[in-house]
């Protein structure tokens, strides 16, 4: 396996992206090119999640996926304020698909998962991706940076009435009380017929993240006529992750959300 830490900034040296890349052996030719997930945790843009890092990425790759883990600008790694994560989330994107044949990956086949306030940033760089000023930041054409799905697990989306209001006070620092910004970043505002396909799931008792964030963005979804598969678990709070004893969660219907996404992935066909 191919396991290494990259920067992805100069001046960003918190920035890196870890690599979970299957060797290339004899008996198994399917390594020779595989589909890849770029794995973005939570952690309510203040620090990243450990638990909806690594353990996702182990899941992933011995799917069949070459996996990538994603550290981004928070609290404790630089600054978060936006549009700092999209470009590190965007740049994450760019190294993947320059390495695309060094890492045996197709590159028209790159998903994103993210977790909670990384679903956020996940479904951000999955509706927001055609951005001018990140594309000359980091010198890319245009699309260079656009996955090709999304999966959402718990994210934040809105900064409305059921926000998470610390992540969205973090990415929008000094502009936290500002209306317009608070509505530029809730998603659910922003699906358009750019936004990628999406498997986006949530549970009834998170009060954390409420389900309503969920459910205004499958709205969007439903309504741009963006194709979306969405699962809604009766039980289980905010941060189930793989939902086992990893992660010190056990609610059995929650685990379904791994080969659903495993399954739905693999459904995705792009057009060459």
């Amino acid at each position: 396996m191919i396991h290494e830490s990259i920067r992805l900034f100069e001046d960003r040296p918190n920035v890196t992206l870890t690599t979970y890349v299957a060797s290339i052996l004899d008996g198994l030719p399917h390594n020779r090119r595989r589909k890849a997930v770029l794995v973005i945790p939570g952690g309510g843009y203040y620090d990243c999640a450990n638990r909806e890092g690594e353990p996702i990425a182990h899941v992933y790759l011995a799917a069949g996926f070459n996996t990538f883990v994603l550290q981004y600008s928070t609290v404790t790694t630089g600054d978060p304020t936006w549009p700092n994560p999209l470009s590190d989330a965007s740049a994450a994107m760019k190294y993947i698909r320059d390495h695309a044949k060094e890492y045996h990956i197709d590159p028209d086949y790159i998903f994103v998962v993210g977790s909670s306030a990384g679903g956020h940033l996940a479904a951000s760089l999955g509706t927001l991706w055609n951005n001018d000023e990140i594309e000359k930041l980091l010198g890319m054409e245009k699309g260079y940076n656009r996955p090709t799905g999304m999966i959402l697990c718990y994210p934040v989306i809105t900064g409305g009435k059921y926000a998470h209001r610390g992540s969205f006070d973090r990415i929008l620092g000094e502009k936290k009380d500002d209306s317009e910004a608070i509505a530029a970043l809730s998603l659910e505002t922003r699906v358009s017929e750019q936004t990628v396909p999406t498997f986006i799931w949530t549970t009834a008792e998170d009060t954390c993240v409420p389900p309503q964030n969920t459910l205004f963005f499958a709205k969007a979804l439903a309504d741009g006529q963006i194709p979306f598969e969405l699962h809604i678990y009766p039980k289980g709070g905010h941060g189930a992750s793989l939902n086992n004893e990893i992660v010190n969660c056990n609610y059995p219907a929650i685990s379904a959300w791994v080969d659903d996404s495993i399954r739905w992935m693999k459904s995705i066909k792009v057009e060459k």
